[in-house]
């Protein structure tokens, strides 16, 4: 398997720890350091593993729950690190909406590719 399909098996891995709300599979897909960042849609920009990870606890032990139609999704690999853009088609109860996405990897040499940035940005209809 290529980098790029790599990237997009971690990328997929994201979507569906996010989906089963399975927070220990989350955690598998993040880089835990400093450096990391996520910015949820209509979330301030969260730094560091710690502010992170809080967050996914919170999402995931919420009361929504989400299913995740992934389009237009590209992957771009350059050396260490990758990034993935994507269609966030979110179909939860009661709404369907779509979120603009970029999903930043960096080349773990014993872990993989994992997370180190998520951007989510609702789509204006």
């Amino acid at each position: 398997m290529n980098d790029a399909h790599t990237v997009l098996a971690a990328n997929a891995a994201f979507y569906d720890a996010h989906e089963s709300r399975n927070l220990a599979a989350m955690q598998a897909v993040w880089e835990h350091s400093d450096r990391v960042a996520c910015t949820h849609p209509g979330w301030p920009i969260l730094r560091g593993w710690a502010e992170v990870e809080t967050s996914w606890r919170r999402i995931l032990e919420g009361p929504g729950r989400n299913q995740f139609i992934i389009t237009n999704d590209t992957v771009e690999v350059v050396g260490e690190v990758a990034w993935v853009t994507c269609d966030e088609n979110l179909v939860a109860p009661g709404s369907t909406f779509t979120v603009a996405a970029t999903n930043v990897f960096v080349r773990d040499p014993g872990r993989g590719w994992l997370m180190v940035n998520h951007h989510g940005s609702p789509v204006g209809a």
